[in-house]
């Protein structure tokens, strides 16, 4: 992945949830602003319609000559002022009377019977004994509803797309930041053996009259260690193994790898192990139980780095759980980054990735149904803990 790669799908990211704020808010607005104009206009049309109500009922109490007459006139006025569309026909078929029809008076009679078609479509038309049948369409306000629903459909069809939008290219970036941390985690986990066989090399170039025996040991656990490294990138998006894994074994092995390669001059650090033994045994894949056990030392070996200090490995078991913890007294992690402390991309080191917690987190979670916690150390530091279920017996 490019540089300018990774500063567009970043601007993308970063526009992302604006934009869907932005819509949000545009989408409420003009809900709430045809809502209010469609409910302004129900409250006139109720008005006007308790109006005339009145003027008919009065009309019709009237005992005047004509005043019923004049009170069905303004009916049929205000029927044409609603907007109602009206049409009516006799027994035989005949159009005797149309209202808020779409065309003007010179219509030929196809035309008007098409737009009656189209009015019974809407409503079944109604049979009026004396009179013939009643034809009408919808309300304004109905139509206005209609739009509001249309409005509101391509409104949240908008959102969905753009959360979708958002969703796709934020899971593109973090496979792609995932791929170039795995790269720096592999390169971090080779470098630490290649350093040493650097370091014993150049020492032997220095001391040629050394005996090759004394550095056999050395040179041999930093070879196997460059094959262990092999094999557990090998092993990921692979089922975990099943084997008799013992925690204290996993422990030693760890800390025996690490114990020579510490600073012991300025900064010095120290590791020391607690265990009663090989156990307590577990059931899982001893490389990627040794590999989650070696992020958590490395991190806190990371943590004493130009200050120095202890580090404590102790393991321990319970009636169900096998337990191994990881205590420095480094300064310890930020509280505002312990809640997120295992997700990827993570991290409290300049120019870290953030990988190796995550990858401790899922072995010991995803693929042994374990549990990896963070802790606070008093009077300061940290403690990891790797828990992991016994093997039934």
């Amino acid at each position: 992945m490019s540089a300018l790669t990774a500063l567009r799908r970043g601007a993308l990211l970063r526009a992302g949830p604006p934009a869907l704020i932005a819509a949000a808010l545009l989408f409420g607005v003009l809900s709430v602003g045809y809502a209010w104009i469609v409910a302004r206009h129900l409250r006139n049309d109720a008005r006007e319609t308790s109006r005339l109500l009145g003027h008919v009922f009065a009309g019709l109490n009237d005992p005047r000559e004509g005043a019923a007459a004049g009170a069905l006139l303004a009916l049929a006025d205000e029927v044409r002022h609603l907007g109602i569309p009206l049409a009516v026909t006799d027994t035989a078929g005949r159009i005797t009377a149309l209202d808020n029809a779409p065309f003007g008076a010179d219509a030929s009679d196809a035309t008007r019977r098409a737009w009656i078609r189209e009015l019974d479509q809407i409503h079944e038309p109604l049979v009026q004994p004396g009179v013939g049948t009643i034809h009408y369409g919808a309300l304004p306000a109905a139509r206005a509803f209609t739009g509001l629903a249309v409005l509101q459909g391509a409104m949240f069809l908008s959102l969905v797309l753009l959360a979708l939008w958002a969703m796709r290219e934020r899971v593109t970036a973090a496979r792609d930041r995932l791929w170039v941390a795995m790269a720096r985690e592999s390169a971090h986990q080779l470098g630490t053996p290649l350093m040493s066989l650097t370091g014993w090399i150049d020492y032997l170039r220095e001391n040629p009259g050394t005996p090759a025996s004394e550095f056999v040991k050395h040179l041999e656990t930093d070879a196997e260690r460059l094959q262990r490294v092999a094999k557990r990138f090998e092993r990921i998006g692979r089922p975990a193994r099943l084997e008799q894994v013992g925690l204290g074994t996993v422990a030693e092995r760890v800390v025996a790898y690490f114990r020579p390669r510490l600073p012991t001059l300025a900064h010095s650090v120290t590791i020391t192990l607690r265990s009663s033994g090989a156990g307590p045994t577990v059931t899982g894949d001893p490389v990627l139980i040794e590999w989650a056990l070696e992020v958590i030392v490395k991190n806190a070996i990371d943590a004493l780095s130009g200050r120095g200090g202890r580090i404590e490995v102790e393991v321990e078991g319970s009636n169900s759980y096998g337990r191994v913890s990881v205590l420095d007294d480094g300064p310890g992690v930020p509280a505002e980054m312990q809640h997120q402390l295992f997700e990827p991309g993570v991290t409290s080191k300049t120019g870290g990735w953030g990988i190796g917690l995550a990858l401790a987190r899922r072995i010991v979670e995803q693929q042994h149904g374990g549990r990896i916690s963070y802790h606070t150390a008093v009077p300061r530091g940290s403690i990891f803990v790797l828990q992991f279920p016994l093997t039934s017996k």
